[in-house]
């Protein structure tokens, strides 16, 4: 229900014709305030919901609503509570009062909780078999498209698609037609799904929706024993703690537990890509050196080249992968020579940022072109930045356009240069 009362909360606000000034200033609330509601990155308080009745005149139909959708807390040792939990979030349900956390905190307490519980179902493994109902190759096969059209994309579509098949991943579960490994199975799609979902929302700036599902992917992999689902999962978790301020070392943190976990049992695409990202949490910290080291394990990972039990959602990891990252944590710690040597390196792996990857090549092209500026170049800059500009094209994605802005603005104070006039003119 919170998911479907933003919608319908946000709907009337737009309804009603008042600009976001004039709603703000009736509410009582700040503007920046109102929209983190609506965005999903604030909690919807009974205080917010009489607002939006009072001013919009609906005769309290919000704070019904959302007295309707009560917090659900639901223990991770509790029999049943990943379905719960699942069920609660596919019926729009707030689960586990992680509005009330902050970010770093809610996936902190995640994560030690998929550590006690990992550890149990590993004590007893059970086998997931490739073959089954032809249900369960088709939401597999889904959402392994789903996971390249946020690639080429961007994450609005993702979201909405993620969690419909979430939705049916859970009607599955409760069925009760499935047993035995293939429940296990079911389970192991459910942590996929709600980790796409959990990605896609932070991708749209959707951060309380996303550590609410991160939680839940986390659950599901441990119901099923995939320890490197729930590794992969807290790999993503990580970059919503280092891309908050101040929660760098919660990204390691998060990071250090994925791999101690899967020690033994992942292969050296996994450990690259677990290196790489723990090498950006630390630039993030201000760790030069401790970056530098994680990078080397990184490449030495890849170096061993691929395997056959690769996990297939690791298809993205590849050296030009790697050196994008590692060029983004020298820009971080301040070394824009690095971190454009990196880029390039990138570039010459054959890393296929235009066709397939534009959304996070937007990413790196505006890092790449700010690094072009920290060495007064702007000529290379403004290139740069006109083709992470065109690479983002279409693309869905809150998260690059924030980066392509930010580029905007550190270019903005160069405006005598008529290139950088151009392409801000450009817009």
């Amino acid at each position: 229900m919170p998911d479907q009362l933003r919608n319908d909360m946000r709907e009337a606000r737009r309804a009603s014709g008042m600009t976001w000034a004039d709603f703000a200033r009736a509410s009582g609330f700040g503007m920046a305030y109102m929209r983190n509601v609506e965005n999903g990155n604030r909690r919807v308080t009974d205080s917010v919901a009489a607002a939006y009745d009072r001013v919009l005149d609906t005769g309290g139909a919000f704070a019904a609503a959302l007295a309707d959708a009560a917090p659900v807390d639901v223990p991770w040792n509790q029999a049943g509570a990943t379905l719960a939990v699942l069920t609660n979030l596919v019926d729009g349900r707030r689960v586990d009062r992680r509005g009330f956390l902050a970010v770093g905190a809610a996936l902190s307490a995640s994560a030690n909780n998929w550590i006690t519980a990992i550890q149990r179902a590993l004590l007893d493994p059970r086998a997931t078999p490739v073959d089954g109902p032809a249900l369960l190759a088709g939401l597999e096969g889904r959402l392994d498209h789903l996971r390249r059209v946020d690639d080429e994309l961007g994450s609005g579509e993702v979201y909405t698609a993620a969690r419909s098949d979430l939705a049916l991943t859970v009607a599955a579960i409760k069925s009760g037609r499935y047993k035995g490994s293939h429940l296990v199975r079911l389970f192991a799609i459910a942590a996929e799904a709600a980790r796409q979902v959990a990605w896609s929302a932070f991708d749209q700036d959707r951060f309380g929706v996303a550590q609410n599902y991160f939680d839940a992917s986390l659950r599901a992999s441990a119901e099923c024993g995939d320890v490197l689902a729930g590794a992969y999962t807290l790999s993503f978790a990580a970059i919503q703690c280092y891309s908050t301020p101040n929660l760098a070392n919660r990204a390691v943190d998060l990071l250090d537990a994925a791999r101690a976990q899967v020690r033994g049992r992942s292969t050296p695409r996994m450990e690259a890509m677990l290196a790489a990202r723990t090498a950006r949490a630390l630039s993030k910290a201000g760790a030069k050196e401790q970056a530098k080291h994680q990078l080397h394990l990184a490449r030495a990972a890849l170096d061993k080249g691929k395997r056959e039990d690769d996990p297939n959602f690791l298809y993205w990891v590849d050296y030009g992968e790697i050196e994008m990252i590692a060029g983004s944590s020298a820009l971080e710690l301040g070394d824009p020579a690095e971190a454009l040597r990196c880029f390039e390196a990138g570039m010459n792996a054959a890393y296929p940022g235009d066709e397939e990857f534009p959304r996070s090549h937007a990413i790196y092209l505006a890092r790449t072109a700010e690094a072009h500026l920290k060495m007064h170049d702007l000529d290379a800059a403004v290139a740069t930045g006109r083709h992470a500009a065109a690479c983002l094209g279409s693309v869905d994605s809150a998260r690059s356009a924030t980066q392509l802005r930010g580029l905007r603005e550190k270019l903005a104070p160069h405006t005598a240069h008529a290139g950088v006039r151009a392409f801000l003119e450009a817009g």
